[in-house]
């Protein structure tokens, strides 16, 4: 399995510092950004618009029929709904946050990362309990899940920790770990909003905001406290860049 290959933390090609305030837009941009279709989703789920509730009925019953026929891929995906918790998952990034902040010393940057996690976390709670949305009802039901339905909250939060995760680490990593950072956190998010709708316990309308708030808030958060150069300078002023063998 091929490493993220760690590289000298300053490595993240220069950016010229934006002021306060320009961050501070910047930050609300790609808030509305990701916010605005969450929110369309929203109402259009709380107004019961009967295109999407067509579409999701659908793809309900279409997809728990082709989990039911496969037990093997039933279990799997039970398995894979338990690993991705949203205790687990943030137990887990919690800890790579505290291995970041005491290898290279990255406080601000991995207190960033702690904090956004948690926002992530509860602001998934509070929508959900906002639009209160029934979970899907399916007939022989393959799986039971409690709370409300809208936004799906493994898949928002497993999207706000990868991506969360994956900036927290960009510096650190070199080209090749980098494209192996995204790709993973890419398929981790995917594969936990497939096995959301495959067991039937959302719609499909429910992970695609999900997904959308959690890596939409995790952007938003960077692009308003993203540090200036000077603050990446000092991300780990003991490290050395590697010299080549035999230098």
């Amino acid at each position: 399995m091929p490493s993220l290959q760690l590289a000298h933390p300053l490595s993240e090609p220069p950016t010229r510092p934006l002021s306060r305030p320009r961050r501070l837009l910047r930050s609300v941009g790609y808030a509305v950004a990701f916010t605005l279709p969450v929110a369309a989703i929203g109402y259009l789920v709380r107004s019961r618009w009967e295109p999407i509730l067509h579409l999701d009925e659908s793809v309900i019953r279409t997809a728990t029929s082709f989990t039911r026929e496969r037990p093997g891929l039933f279990r799997a995906l039970v398995v894979w709904e338990e690993m991705l918790q949203p205790r687990w998952v943030y137990l887990v990034g919690t800890a790579v946050c505290i291995v970041v902040w005491r290898r290279w010393g990255w406080t601000g940057r991995a207190l960033w990362a702690f904090v956004t996690m948690m926002l992530a976390w509860n602001l998934a709670l509070d929508i959900k309990i906002l639009v209160a949305r029934a979970r899907p009802v399916v007939e022989d039901a393959l799986t039971h899940a409690p709370g409300y339905s809208f936004p799906s909250g493994h898949a928002a939060n497993t999207a706000a920790a990868s991506t969360t995760l994956v900036i927290l680490l960009w510096p650190a990593l070199r080209r090749r770990g980098r494209t192996i950072a995204v790709a993973t956190a890419a398929v981790v998010t995917l594969v936990t909003a497939a096995d959301r709708v495959l067991l039937g316990v959302h719609y499909p309308s429910d992970v695609t905001a999900g997904v959308a708030l959690g890596a939409g808030l995790a952007l938003a958060s960077y692009a308003g406290w993203r540090p200036t150069l000077p603050q990446l300078a000092a991300l780990a002023p003991s490290a050395q860049p590697e010299q080549p063998a035999g230098k």
